[in-house]
């Protein structure tokens, strides 16, 4: 659960999407190129374990973020109805049942 301006931080697919509409990875909407691998040169959205970082930890449970640059993880964003990139309240839960499982 992401609010509309962390939306455009979320990195992008390896595969185009097949409903072009509102696509972010299509050759139309500028975000990727006719033969480009995407494996080999979007390097920035992959997890490599040798580099001597890891995963980040929520700021709630201590659990590990496997989402770049998120501070909460999902299960604490959807609990408290906050965006779990930036911690902006997204939706009131005050007369909510929230539950987690």
């Amino acid at each position: 659960m992401v609010c509309e301006k962390c939306q455009k931080k979320l990195g992008k697919v390896i595969t185009p999407d097949p409903w072009k509409t509102g696509a972010r990875n299509t050759t139309e909407g500028g975000g990727r190129s006719v033969g480009e691998n995407k494996a080999l040169t979007a390097r920035k959205n992959r997890f490599n374990p040798y580099s001597g970082g890891s995963f980040a930890k929520c700021r709630i449970c201590k659990s590990s973020v496997h989402q770049p640059g998120s501070h909460y993880c999902q299960g604490c964003a959807y609990k408290k109805g906050i965006c779990a990139m930036c911690g902006k309240k997204i939706i009131e839960t005050k007369n909510y049942r929230q539950t987690s499982v």
